[in-house]
């Protein structure tokens, strides 16, 4: 959604080429909109007692609409919560300094990073804070991050510097699982170090990104080697640490030791095997051919009550594919279709379809609509998964479509979404079908500062 919204303010806004007017303009609307309708209908389910009705033609209390707005927020309805922020100020008044965290918060988390810079600059502006300045910036840092909009979100950084707004242990995190993504070394540890300085607990969280980073760029032996520091200063070895040493194990076959890491995490008391557990040692038994085990592992996985991610179906069952072996894939869907998750066995049906070659779907809106009709809601990792199966079968325009049908259903495509596409091309040998993708989401969604 794009802000009719132009607002101005003595330092500039964060984003470029977005100026700020003294009385901003946001979504128009009314409090007539279903949230009145609630209050006709005299119940109102973020209250504990019923809404008398009179207060449809009475006006609210500031401190009703900020409640609302909060509300908004918490349940997804951000268009809603952006509706009554125009209310307060057609009023005269303006959110309280909670419900503009929350709003930015929210809004960010959804990549509408224009959108909660330019409520930013609104608290920065009418000084309204209050003691939420750090949740703030990063909240706005994490969506420019998750957007890969470093440059913007080193203004971010900048700013807060001149503000005299100390980092704290959230920023480091958000900092260091981007540059961990990344790939970046130096400037992964340069945060760790500073995180030290500043006297932040190094927690798992930490530990499993510097495990990750060493692993990425080739250094594995010292990314084991750090399972004996974290024994030694007594940290407790917990999900986040153990997934990290399996997908290391993982990455450089070492398929055995990452099968001895899964057996001490079942007999754990406090650290059993989760979903990214199961999708790691899958998805790298795909990838070094060990086929057998990968589909032990799926079956062990649905022993335990957890389905697997639909990506990682994805890759078992193109590999399957791959050997001949649609009689396998036609077992594991049926031992699926016998469980009650009915969004998971819908979504796995279409992709069976469509990597199986047998009765593959051409259509991406029959497709779709398909999926609807059995009750399944569009998501982002539906239309993720989904292009992600087409492209890999080298079908430019119905992956294309299948991002079209995403943006047309308010679900904006991120930068997770084009490292798939490009990595699944680029696999297949579809070169010219990857820049494609790149152009296509480079024009829906600016992935950097310097799109145009």
């Amino acid at each position: 959604m794009s802000m009719a919204t132009e607002i101005h303010c003595s330092y500039g806004s964060l984003t470029p080429r977005v100026s700020i007017s003294p009385s901003p303009t946001r979504i128009s609307a009314s409090f007539s909109s279903r949230y009145s309708r609630r209050l006709v209908n005299g119940c109102c389910c973020c209250f504990t007692n019923p809404v008398p009705r009179q207060l449809v033609t009475e006006e609210l209390s500031l401190s009703m609409y900020n409640r609302w707005i909060r509300y908004c927020c918490k349940t997804g309805e951000i268009d809603e919560a952006m509706s009554l922020v125009a209310e307060i100020d057609s009023l005269g008044s303006r959110p309280d300094p909670l419900s503009y965290v929350s709003l930015i918060e929210t809004l960010a988390s959804l990549g509408r990073t224009l959108e909660a810079d330019a409520l930013f600059q609104e608290v920065v502006r009418f000084e309204i804070n209050g003691s939420y300045s750090v949740r703030l910036y990063n909240a706005l840092l994490s969506g420019y991050l998750r957007k890969g909009q470093l440059e913007l979100a080193l203004r971010v950084l900048d700013h807060m510097k001149e503000e005299n707004v100390d980092k704290n242990q959230e920023t480091c995190e958000i900092l260091l699982n981007y540059y961990v993504s990344a790939g970046r070394l130096e400037e992964s540890w340069r945060v760790v170090n500073e995180m030290k300085k500043r006297k932040f607990r190094l927690n798992s969280f930490v530990y499993g990104k510097i495990i990750r980073i060493y692993r990425d760029n080739g250094m594995w032996k010292k990314a084991l080697g750090i399972v004996d520091e974290i024994r030694e200063i007594g940290l407790p070895m917990d999900v986040e640490i153990y997934n990290s040493i399996i997908d290391t194990f993982g990455k450089y076959g070492e398929l055995d030791e990452a099968l001895d890491v899964l057996e001490k995490m079942q007999s754990s008391s406090d650290s059993k095997p989760n979903i990214s557990t199961w999708n790691s040692l899958i998805r790298w038994h795909c990838h070094h051919g060990a086929l057998d085990m990968a589909l032990e592992l799926f079956t062990m996985m649905q022993d335990q009550g957890l389905y697997p991610d639909p990506r990682m179906f994805v890759n078992l069952i193109t590999r399957l594919g791959e050997n001949g072996n649609w009689n396998m894939i036609d077992k594991h869907f049926e031992s699926i279709k016998c469980k009650e998750h009915k969004d998971t066995r819908a979504i796995y049906a279409a992709l069976v379809q469509i990597i199986g070659q047998f009765g593959s779907f051409q259509d991406v809106e029959e497709l779709v609509g398909k999926l609807k009709s059995q009750g399944v809601a569009p998501s982002a990792n539906m239309f993720c998964t989904l292009a992600n199966a087409y492209a890999q079968q080298g079908l430019c325009k119905q992956t294309v479509k299948v991002l079209q049908m995403m943006e047309n259903e308010g679900i904006e495509p991120n930068l997770i979404m084009l490292n798939v596409l490009i990595n699944a091309f680029g696999t297949a040998g579809k070169h010219m079908e990857a820049l494609s993708i790149y152009h296509h989401i480079k024009e829906s969604v600016c992935i950097s500062n310097s799109c145009d």
